[in-house]
């Protein structure tokens, strides 16, 4: 459990454990999630010459490109995350605005939380089948989004 005393100078805060978080979709919590990957901001470098100096290269911030995020899940009776999907492949995309969310080790309280705006979902992939094991079917689908912000 996080200490909720003031850190002193020198401490080191412990790191959050991956197994604890909620996935809340359009403000409603979605606990079916098992994993949630791929949570990335590349800012593409624009490099170029100076003028009468050809061995100086600068580089300067391009384009912003958010990675795609994967949620991966227990395949269940429920059709929302594939109706979801639907409506892009039916050619009018839904977005919706995704909030990842961080708990303590008890999975009680709000350690931080990462906001996606605008997220539509992208590409689904369909559980893997297989009559010789037991395991559990997972499905995964993958977000595109407009924004990333930590809170």
């Amino acid at each position: 459990m996080p200490s909720t005393s003031t850190p002193q100078v020198g401490d080191s805060p412990d790191p959050f454990r991956s197994y604890s978080f909620t996935l809340n979709i359009q403000g409603v919590v979605q606990g079916h999630f098992t994993q949630v990957s791929g949570m990335q901001i590349d800012i593409k470098p624009i490099r170029y010459r100076e003028a009468g100096n050809a061995q100086i290269i600068h580089q300067l911030p391009g384009l912003v490109d958010y990675g795609l995020v994967e949620l991966r899940y227990g395949l269940t009776t429920s059709q929302e995350m594939f109706d979801w999907l639907m409506t892009g492949v039916k050619g009018a995309v839904l977005r919706k605005n995704i909030s990842i969310i961080m708990l303590d080790d008890a999975g009680v309280n709000h350690l931080t939380q990462w906001d996606l705006g605008n997220a539509w979902v992208s590409r689904w992939n369909g559980a893997v089948l297989n009559a010789l094991t037991s395991e559990v079917a997972f499905e995964s689908m993958a977000l595109a989004f407009d924004t990333l912000e930590r809170v």
